[in-house]
């Protein structure tokens, strides 16, 4: 399906692209000598099938145009430079000469779908959202998102989080850290009956592991289904549980992932790093209501408190 565009200018089509996983290129000139159409520092974005603001029209562009469709033709991350002089040989007759610099950009993005908004979760996804990846980051709870999010980050509010997993792309990886082990069940198995998601990383304890894959059985998944189920989530080799420590822990994981060949890794070979946190929660008093304050996220409870999971039906 071909994206469609809204954007005028060419920082609204980065992010209209990034947001899209759609393949672009940023056309931008770096030097000018003598009369040209457009200054130094003049920028549009091309993709496949739009393009997006302007470097000055003409024959130039229409050859920066079609240079640019040609390097993403070819699917490499790549930063070019070439030299234009406004001749008649180009159709110009300015006189002048540009250097335009092409950098060819997000080409197939992995697309990371995280589930929950507490405290693990804003803590990671300011990390992940400096890779080059595409996040969708899901909860019911919208005033627990931040106003801004980066540029790659899409924020979708649904009552039932759950429903949300049919939607992603294929190839999509999930990471779970909701606030509720019923809510983290009910989006791990509608996860598992999808074979196009590789990786489905779940947060919590050896134990609540444990009794999710035992419920899971039950329910009739087979042990390649499970196998695309890594928990706990995270690095081994990075210890803690405060949250910036859990959420480098989980990026740890992602970056190995990323740097994997998909075509060849599984889900095993990733999920022997995965790591067991523990987590203590804080009773605070908030307007007269109890309120509890997770150092690690929403849905794990101290180990020497009732582990919900086995209150799931």
């Amino acid at each position: 399906m071909t994206a469609s565009f809204r954007a005028n200018r060419w920082y609204e089509g980065i992010a209209e692209c990034q947001q899209q996983n759609e393949g672009y290129v940023l056309v931008t000139v770096v030097g000018t000598a003598g009369s040209t159409p457009r200054d130094s520092g003049s920028k549009m974005v091309v993709t496949a099938s739009h393009t997006i603001d302007t470097i000055g029209g003409g024959h130039l562009e229409f050859d920066a145009i079609s240079r640019a469709r040609a390097y993403l033709a070819k699917g490499e991350t790549r930063t070019e430079l070439h030299s234009y002089p406004l001749s008649s040989a180009l159709g110009q007759c300015c006189g002048g000469a540009v250097k335009v610099l092409f950098d060819v950009c997000n080409l197939h993005q992995q697309q990371v779908a995280i589930f929950g908004a507490g405290h693990v979760a804003k803590a990671l996804v300011p990390i992940l959202a400096q890779l080059p990846v595409r996040i969708v980051w899901i909860d019911s709870r919208e005033d627990l998102f931040p106003d801004a999010l980066p540029a790659n980050v899409q924020k979708i509010v649904e009552d039932a989080p759950e429903s949300e997993v049919r939607h992603l792309d294929e190839n999509s990886w999930l990471i779970i850290l909701t606030h509720d082990h019923q809510l983290d069940y009910r989006i791990t198995e509608q996860a598992l009956k999808h074979p196009s998601l590789p990786f489905v990383g779940l947060i919590g304890s050896d134990t609540k592991a444990k009794r999710f894959k035992t419920k899971l059985t039950h329910r009739g998944f087979d042990e390649h289904a499970l196998a695309r189920l890594v928990t706990p989530i995270g690095n081994r080799d990075i210890p803690g549980k405060q949250p910036i420590e859990v959420a480098v822990s989980i990026s740890a994981q992602i970056i190995a992932r990323l740097h994997h060949d998909n075509r060849s890794a599984t889900p095993s070979a990733v999920s022997d790093v995965s790591v067991s946190h523990a987590q203590t929660n804080k009773l605070n008093k908030t307007g007269g209501e109890q309120v509890v304050a997770t150092t690690l996220d929403d849905s794990e409870s101290s180990s020497s408190k009732k582990d919900t999971t086995r209150d799931i039906k």
